[in-house]
């Protein structure tokens, strides 16, 4: 496994000076967003697609600082029941396939994507419940109607350009944990597997070591996101996990994503990289800040800082900073 970061916390500076700052810290693995909701402040796939000069710029910056790409990452909705939204997630997910193809890049980071309520919906509807039963009618359409269909077809767009899809778990879309995540494997094919976020998993109850040795299993875990959560130890007891409140009011949520290691102690996270040991996992941990409390660089440099003795102490990565 190679320590790296994903490199939409550095949006505001150029590619060249993301990449050196990268360098700089000790990393030499970097996931790149490539548009949707994450933007794509450094990597335009329609842009390198059709422009060969800016095509080979964008490698030179990565190979001349022996820089290598774990993933790009596209996170949208391409089943959304506003056509004009799924469209243009559709249009960069396969555009992101395309450019990642191009460039040797083995997997693609997305969302699977939540369909409405029915063909008249205006916005996505998660279901969360089986009763009423409207609520399970409504799932078993999205799944049969929207979203089985959709990845089917995208499996086949993923295995001709022999690349596969990294779908991470999230609340809100359609998967969201192990069980959904293996279904659509199961449903639409083998080029479907699982961006691994254990923030995910901890906000919802999961016990992430056990999530990765199932996905393990399956073959189906192709990329590893590195972010903790912290569940509040008063917001949650008296009002469980499902939280709507703005990230921002920290105080009054049931939870809060963290840096690695501010939501979960050593423990927990040797225990996480062990199991990605036993399973053969052997990609990247690409480091996602998405910590209120702390700058940007503040969070990146404390989990480079964590990651590297956790992993050092495993002996799970190559010590090119040594």
């Amino acid at each position: 496994m190679k320590l790296g970061v994903f490199a939409v916390l550095f949006s505001k500076v150029t590619f060249e000076e993301a990449l050196d700052y990268i360098k700089e810290s000790g990393l030499d693995t970097v996931e790149i967003g490539a548009g949707g909701y994450i933007g794509d402040a450094h990597c335009k796939p329609a842009e390198l697609l059709a422009d060969e000069s800016k095509l080979n710029d964008f490698k030179y910056a990565l190979q001349s600082r022996g820089i290598q790409i774990s993933a790009l990452s596209c996170h949208g909705n391409p089943l959304h029941p506003n056509q004009n939204i799924a469209e243009e997630h559709h249009r960069i997910f396969q555009d992101t396939v395309r450019l990642a193809a191009k460039l040797g890049v083995e997997q693609v980071v997305t969302f699977s994507g939540c369909p409405g309520e029915s063909e008249y919906s205006l916005h996505p509807v998660w279901i969360t419940c089986p009763w009423p039963t409207d609520f399970s009618e409504v799932a078993d359409w999205q799944w049969n109607e929207k979203v089985i269909p959709y990845w089917k077809e995208q499996n086949e767009f993923l295995k001709e350009h022999g690349v596969k899809a990294a779908i991470e778990p999230h609340p809100g879309f359609v998967v969201y944990n192990t069980e959904t995540l293996l279904r659509l494997r199961r449903e639409c094919g083998n080029q479907i597997g699982a961006n691994f976020d254990p923030s995910h998993y901890f906000w919802q109850g999961m016990d992430p070591v056990a999530c990765i040795r199932a996905l393990g299993k399956e073959k189906a875990l192709f990329h590893f996101h590195a972010k903790d959560t912290k569940i509040d130890g008063q917001n949650h007891p008296l009002n469980g996990v499902l939280d709507t409140k703005s990230y921002s009011d920290i105080a009054n949520r049931s939870w809060v994503f963290r840096t690695v290691g501010y939501g979960h102690g050593e423990d927990t996270w040797r225990d996480i990289i062990s199991a990605l040991q036993t399973i053969g996992y052997n990609g990247a941990i690409s480091i996602e800040h998405e910590d209120g409390l702390m700058s940007v660089e503040e969070g990146f440099t404390k989990a480079v800082a964590f990651l590297k003795d956790k992993l050092i102490e495993e002996g799970a990565v190559e010590m090119w900073w040594a």
